[in-house]
């Protein structure tokens, strides 16, 4: 019995440890180029959750993975020492990009949904998709996600060229659809021979 009773203890304190980590919130940069982070939480939580990517010693953040986790009290961004809120870095982003919120909604509903969501500007769409559980860099993305607004068009040449860029990575055509009231409807394209 008196054995049991330092190992209870120290489970104690290693909880009380995790605790006070996981309520630690990461610090991030902005600058005019990118968000990033170069502490040991961003680390682990790249590692752990896939938020960013590793360059150069940083974790650097698109912005979507930052509005979501500043959403989350998971992390503080900083502009020129100064801490800016969610609706500051989505004006911010808004000069940009003026679908940022769009986006942001599909990317969050997404990550909420336990999918991992990175940028695929380089396949020349919005994101990829990896299914739940899949790290990026283990295996392909299944799906390339444009995000829209309900209140948008999309003409079919749009569509087929959109369906043509998820055909050529190997890929599913997803498209998010956010309604006015910030709910988010997808719809999956996939080619089929007859």
């Amino acid at each position: 019995m008196a054995k049991k009773e330092p190992m209870i203890e120290e489970k104690t304190i290693k909880s009380e440890k995790e605790r006070k980590s996981r309520n630690r919130k990461i610090k991030a940069v902005f600058t005019s180029e990118n968000i990033y982070s170069n502490s040991s939480d961003a680390s682990a939580l790249q590692s752990k959750s896939v938020f960013g990517e590793r360059k150069e010693g940083k974790v650097i953040y698109s912005i979507f993975e930052a509005l979501y986790l500043i959403e989350r009290k998971k992390m503080n961004v900083y502009f020129k020492n100064k801490r800016i809120r969610f609706e500051d870095l989505i004006s911010k982003a808004r000069k940009k990009d003026k679908n940022v919120l769009t986006k942001y909604l599909v990317f969050k509903d997404m990550r909420t949904r336990g999918f991992v969501v990175k940028t695929a500007l380089k396949f020349g769409a919005e994101f990829r998709v990896y299914d739940r559980g899949v790290k990026p860099g283990k295996k392909h993305a299944r799906w390339i996600l444009y995000p829209v607004s309900e209140n948008s068009s999309l003409t079919w040449h749009d569509f087929s060229a959109k369906n043509r860029v998820a055909h050529s990575t190997k890929k599913n055509l997803l498209i998010g659809i956010v309604d006015e009231e910030e709910d988010v409807t997808y719809y999956e394209v996939a080619w089929k021979k007859p």
